[in-house]
């Protein structure tokens, strides 16, 4: 019984690199991506967005095109009319690398220039949204991604 009252102490952890911290248990946390790993996910992210430039440029295609087209997947948002579940699903399926991907697969076996230019800027906007930080989304609010937080904290 004496065991059970005398105080237990606890060696101090060292602070951890981001990159080397646990993952957070299932269930505790957001489902959003920390440390290292989510700075990992952001370059990445950039990545994307320069090589889907530089290979935009090679293929030659025109400039004005690729700035009408860019901010394109981003209609996505009005998916969030419908409420945050159904947002979710819009602004995911407009953010994912599935649809640019089918179409570079399309126009390179189809020999398609459109498609392959349609899909290198599709990958440089989700590209650029994964810099900034921009993730896809969760389906209880608009502010919750596999990236973190966005949007301003709530002052209250």
């Amino acid at each position: 019984m004496a065991e059970a009252s005398a105080p237990r102490f606890v060696a101090p952890r060292a602070p951890s690199a981001p990159w080397a911290r646990q993952a957070p248990i299932e269930g505790s946390s957001s489902g959003a991506t920390l440390g290292g790993v989510r700075i990992v996910l952001r370059l990445e992210g950039l990545v994307v967005l320069a090589a889907a430039v530089a290979a935009y440029m090679h293929l030659g295609a025109g400039w004005g095109a690729f700035a009408m087209l860019f901010l394109l997947p981003d209609l996505s948002f009005l998916g969030y009319l419908g409420g945050p579940r159904v947002g979710a699903i819009a602004y995911n399926a407009a953010h994912s690398y599935i649809g640019p991907v089918a179409l570079l697969v399309l126009g390179f076996v189809g020999d398609v220039p459109a498609a392959l230019a349609l899909g290198l800027i599709w990958c440089a906007h989700i590209g650029l949204d994964r810099a900034l930080g921009y993730g896809l989304k969760y389906g209880n609010e608009f502010g919750a991604t596999h990236l973190g937080r966005i949007g301003r904290a709530d002052p209250w």
